[in-house]
């Protein structure tokens, strides 16, 4: 059956279907990657409703079904977040640098703030208390706190994760942000047009438009893949190996070197050599900064921009595998794709959407303290490490304590905290607290490793009590399949009052409450 919509139609029409917004933006995307069939001509593009109904009934629909049978009635369907887009979850600052095994703000919100309803009949949390998360990560905890009107205390063991959440929650000099930041680009597109790299690089893109044109049309050559019409397997090697020869070819002209000598560090090994230039070169731009927050920020931007140029292919960013030094097919786009040779497009991107980002959050943010501090969450002084930061704040802590906890602690052997990010440590030179993480990955999900856990976590409940209130609400989001939170809570003289059942894309999870 055929009955063709426009994108705008198509749009409405999902919208509906779906009862959520779906936008022209979706539908293009959709035919973009070969998911439906593509209509129309004349520059009138078109998509079959009936491809739609059954895409969209290959994974949607019976979703929140599918996970009430696996999880129970019980399951809190709100706390899916089911409706909210990207854009919505990584709201203004919380995309100031990518990290893994952040919970969604929506999920601190939700719980913190003042509202109640048939799901939550009470509140926790009022204007003005202390709110303390002792595993900060990226300090989602205290942008929310901060928004919400409330003071916010977070503990990192990592020195580039404190770094990320002091500088969201930071105040602003935005004209000498933006001072700098020009100066730097300025300094920065000057030593590139000195070098070869960028004259490469363009005769590149245009040999790969071409060729891409030709051999991987978009978005036929998906479909066609799909259809079973073209052998991936066999298709895309030979004309794999058939480019790399035009740019062997383009290298031997500009003579230009890729790889880097050595591979001793992160920096040597995932980067090609006029990236590495280049990073040394902007690295030495930030160390003129005077101004010390600035500074900062523009050190999280710099480390934002290298970490999008390493090396590697576009489907292998999340789990680096292998260095590449010249063009690939790319399973992810479907056609011929290169590694970077300069960091100035991704530099320019992180530098403006950071600001912009930072002034969204300037007019969202309230009048009180956030404060993340650098140390190990089971024996770190809490008041006294603040007198050292803001002592006014450590005076409004030790007056009137802490109301509660709002984290999400490292889940048994799933992610190693300070590796995520071993570009940045190479770069700026912090020290690395690997063998303090909890959990870590290099350790495993054994027994042992369990129990470890159990005991560092337990540390951590147990040196933070010394400076709550009496009357304390503790809130884990946890992944507790091995049920050990049971164990922690007894280790910490404390019982589990509530757990409750959520699921996102990732995995399902407890949010367990704690007094």
């Amino acid at each position: 059956m055929t009955e063709l919509l426009t994108i705008k139609e198509a749009s409405l029409w999902a919208s509906n279907h779906l009862n959520k917004n779906v936008t022209t933006s979706n539908i293009s995307y959709l035919i973009q990657y070969g998911k439906v069939k593509k209509y129309g001509n004349n520059g009138t593009t078109a998509v079959n409703k009936y491809d739609l109904i059954n895409y969209y009934k290959s994974f949607n629909g019976q979703r929140e079904t599918d996970w009430r049978e696996k999880l129970g009635e019980d399951l809190n369907w709100a706390l899916s977040f089911d409706n909210l887009k990207e854009k919505d979850t990584t709201k203004h600052i919380h995309r100031l640098h990518p990290y893994k095994g952040k919970f969604i703000p929506q999920l601190v919100e939700y719980f913190i703030d003042n509202h109640t309803d048939s799901f939550k009949k009470e509140t926790y949390f009022k204007k003005r208390d202390i709110v303390l998360d002792p595993f900060s990560g990226s300090g989602t905890t205290m942008v929310q706190a901060s928004e919400l009107g409330m003071y916010a205390i977070g503990i990192d063991i990592s020195a580039f994760n404190s770094l990320i959440a002091n500088v969201k929650v930071g105040k602003v000099d935005f004209q000498d942000l933006n001072n700098e930041l020009k100066r730097i680009s300025n300094s920065l597109k000057e030593y590139i047009s000195q070098n070869k790299n960028t004259q490469f690089e363009t005769e590149l893109l245009e040999e790969l438009n071409t060729f891409n044109k030709k051999y991987f049309p978009s978005p036929e050559f998906k479909v066609k893949i799909r259809n079973k019409e073209i052998i991936e397997r066999e298709y895309t090697p030979q004309k794999e190996n058939e480019f790399s020869k035009i740019f062997e070819k383009l290298q031997e002209k500009y003579n230009l070197k890729l790889k880097q000598d050595k591979a001793s560090n992160f920096l040597e090994k995932w980067y090609l050599e006029p990236v590495k230039n280049e990073i040394d070169f902007t690295f030495e731009q930030l160390k003129k900064v005077k101004n010390i927050t600035t500074k900062k920020i523009i050190t999280i931007i710099l480390s934002r921009t290298i970490r999008s140029c390493r090396a590697t292919t576009h489907a292998d960013l999340a789990t680096l595998k292998e260095p590449v030094t010249k063009t690939y097919y790319c399973r992810k786009h479907g056609k011929i794709c290169k590694p970077l040779f300069s960091m100035l497009s991704w530099w320019e991107r992180y530098s403006n959407d950071t600001v912009k980002r930072l002034y969204e959050f300037e007019s969202l943010r309230t009048n009180t303290t956030q404060v993340c501090l650098q140390g190990d969450a089971r024996n770190i002084e809490i008041i006294s490490e603040l007198n050292r930061k803001n002592p006014e704040f450590a005076k409004l802590v030790e007056k009137q304590k802490i109301k509660g906890i709002f984290s999400s602690p490292p889940y048994v052997g799933l992610i190693d905290y300070h590796e995520q990010h071993a570009y940045a440590y190479d770069l700026f030179g912090f020290k690395r607290n690997d063998e303090l993480e909890i959990g870590p990955l290099y350790k495993g999900q054994g027994q042992e490793a369990r129990n470890s856990y159990i005991e560092g976590i337990a540390h951590v409940l147990n040196n933070s009590k010394k400076y709550l209130q009496d009357d304390y609400d503790i809130f884990l989001i946890a992944n507790d399949k091995y049920n050990i939170y049971p164990s922690i809570a007894d280790k910490s003289g404390m019982k589990i009052v509530n757990q409750y059942k959520r699921v996102d894309t990732i995995s399902f999870k407890k949010l367990i409450s704690l007094n």
